[in-house]
């Protein structure tokens, strides 16, 4: 990711309403993969906020690799134990895109589109990791 883009990702998401944007992230994911929901076990408020927070946190720590790589490999780790696979992220990736697509509105262009495309495949990627090191025997 660019200098340029980092700050966009940084700056589009004081833009939105978190929890919102939660509530239609997951509206759009499940919808599209109904047999997903079987997978998110928690209260759907507590379910929001905890994706609130962790987008929040993953857009503080993306300035630095090392700071990203420690809130995103644990993360995927976890996310691992929940039955999430690497198809599941091309899903929810998409969806998060739809929804702060919606949350911006107007002000959502092709610029902003890459910025958060980028944020999010190197996260996803990271995340990856975790799992697959999660996966690897002690």
């Amino acid at each position: 990711m660019t200098p340029g883009q980092i700050a966009l990702v940084e700056q589009t998401l004081t833009w939105v309403d978190l929890d919102a944007l939660a509530e239609d992230f997951y509206r759009r994911a499940l919808s599209t993969t109904p047999e997903l929901t079987a997978m998110f076990t928690s209260d759907p408020v507590v379910q929001r906020a905890r994706f609130a927070a962790e987008l929040a946190e993953i857009v503080r720590s993306i300035r630095s690799l090392d700071n990203l790589a420690s809130t995103a490999r644990p993360l995927g780790a976890r996310h691992r134990g929940y039955g999430v696979r690497a198809a599941h992220y091309r899903l929810m990736g998409d969806a998060l895109l739809a929804s702060l697509a919606a949350a911006i509105g107007d002000r959502w262009s092709t610029e902003i589109e890459e910025a958060w495309t980028m944020a999010y495949n190197l996260t996803a990627e990271i995340m990856m990791m975790g799992a697959r090191d999660d996966d690897r025997p002690s």
